[in-house]
């Protein structure tokens, strides 16, 4: 529609200018019908010069964008036959004339654009608006997303973490955390308090009594029938070994419990730091590990794992996005909130906001710059001409068409002041 106007607009300039010069023609044709008698002669010198400036501008306007006439004179079509050189110096102008960089970082400083996306987001509207769009950019994301694809970069990645991974290492760093100040210790005590109570239980014992009596029964059954001859109960025999058992065994954790030194406690110390040591340092077992960690990797349970919870994540995203009530949308609105009343209340971060964005550009401006200049002249050098005088003249001729206009004018009125000095001078 805009492409329309411009046009017409144009057409009738034209029109307009080309009625002038043929207004001064016909009052030229008067004049001279009258043998420039009287008023005539004046009235032939104004057309008579209005009709040569009318004509010498059309000239000049039309050769701007076309030959006159069709004809190849010299100098004339400028603009499509200077096409490469008009798109070069256009781009460069644009360049340095509006993407300085003082030019740029002057009008983010006069912009402010922290505070106007703090003012921008502190309309719930906008805070609405910019919720919905996110759950629509989101959902919009989903749909064209492979599912498989993600799941395998998913995996891939799991995989490729777990494998750079020093599982060994790690367990060893932990483990020696675990173990200063012989806080390891500390486990020690709690197993034994563990044991001593389970071995204190009467069902304990009850259960260890029948099974001394049944492996007694499997293993020396002759034993077990010859304390039957004898008079001796088995089953009795075996409560008062498992009670046996239990005292001995609780006596002993009781000894270990109690003694800081005991040589249990000092094995327990060297084994641990065996450990440690080996989980650290031993080539053999840290690859021993390692192997043990590939495996498990391997295992296709890991990519079960991986799928399920990329499919419990999009299921639960795409309900949540047909939801009135969008979780989504609600964070983004309430984040959204948050940080516009942090930016609104605090104008040191305001001011951070704005000099990163200076910076930003400062650092961008130079190729940002290039670039728009590089891609304003390829794009003019990619119109054909036709296309390049239309645009132009579309835009400009219409102005251009006052020069048409003027030239009649100004031509006329030059040619009353040259038979002024005829008359009156020469």
């Amino acid at each position: 529609m805009e492409t329309q106007d411009k046009a017409s607009s144009l057409r009738r300039m034209k029109w307009f200018a080309a009625a002038l010069l043929v207004a001064a023609a016909a009052l030229f044709a008067l004049a001279k019908s009258q043998h420039d008698v009287g008023v005539w002669a004046w009235v032939s010198s104004f057309a008579e010069a209005a009709m040569v400036g009318a004509l010498a501008d059309w000239f000049a306007v039309v050769a701007l964008f076309r030959h006159p006439l069709g004809v190849p004179i010299p100098h004339t079509a400028i603009l499509p036959a200077n096409k490469a050189r008009v798109a070069d110096n256009l781009a460069v102008f644009v360049r340095d004339r509006f993407l300085g960089t003082d030019a740029l970082v002057a009008r983010v400083n006069a912009f402010d654009p922290a505070s106007r996306l703090s003012a921008w987001l502190a309309e719930p509207k906008n805070a609405d608006l910019l919720g919905k769009k996110a759950v629509t950019a989101v959902g919009q994301l989903v749909s064209f997303v492979d599912d498989q694809r993600i799941k395998d970069v998913l995996y891939d990645a799991i995989r490729r973490r777990a494998e750079q991974f020093d599982l060994a290492g790690a367990a060893g760093g932990v483990l020696s955390t675990l173990t200063e100040d012989r806080r390891h210790q500390l486990l020690l005590d709690e197993g034994l308090r563990q044991m001593a109570g389970w071995l204190d239980k009467p069902e304990t014992q009850e259960m260890l009594a029948a099974r001394v009596v049944a492996v007694a029964g499997e293993e020396y059954p002759k034993l077990v029938g010859m304390l039957g001859f004898v008079g001796l109960n088995a089953e009795e025999l075996g409560a008062e070994f498992a009670a046996g058992l239990v005292r001995g065994a609780n006596q002993w954790l009781h000894d270990i419990s109690g003694d800081p030194e005991h040589e249990r406690r000092k094995a327990f110390d060297a084994a641990v730091e065996r450990f440690v040591e080996r989980l650290k340092s031993d080539p053999a077992f840290k690859e021993h590990i390692a192997a043990h960690k590939r495996q498990w990797l391997e295992r296709p349970e890991l990519r079960g794992y991986v799928n399920g919870l990329w499919d419990e994540f999009t299921a639960w995203l795409e309900a949540d996005l047909r939801r009135p009530d969008s979780a989504l949308h609600a964070k983004v609105v309430e984040v959204a909130g948050g940080f516009a009343q942090a930016l609104g209340g605090d104008p040191v971060l305001r001011d951070s906001i704005n000099e990163h964005m200076r910076d930003a550009l400062k650092a961008l401006a130079p190729e940002l710059r290039e670039g728009i200049a590089k891609h304003i002249a390829a794009t003019v050098k990619q119109w054909d001409d036709a296309t390049l005088v239309r645009d132009v003249e579309l835009n400009i001729g219409r102005d251009l068409q006052f020069i048409r206009v003027n030239g009649t004018l100004v031509g006329g009125a030059v040619g009353v002041l040259i038979h002024v000095l005829v008359v009156f001078v020469f």
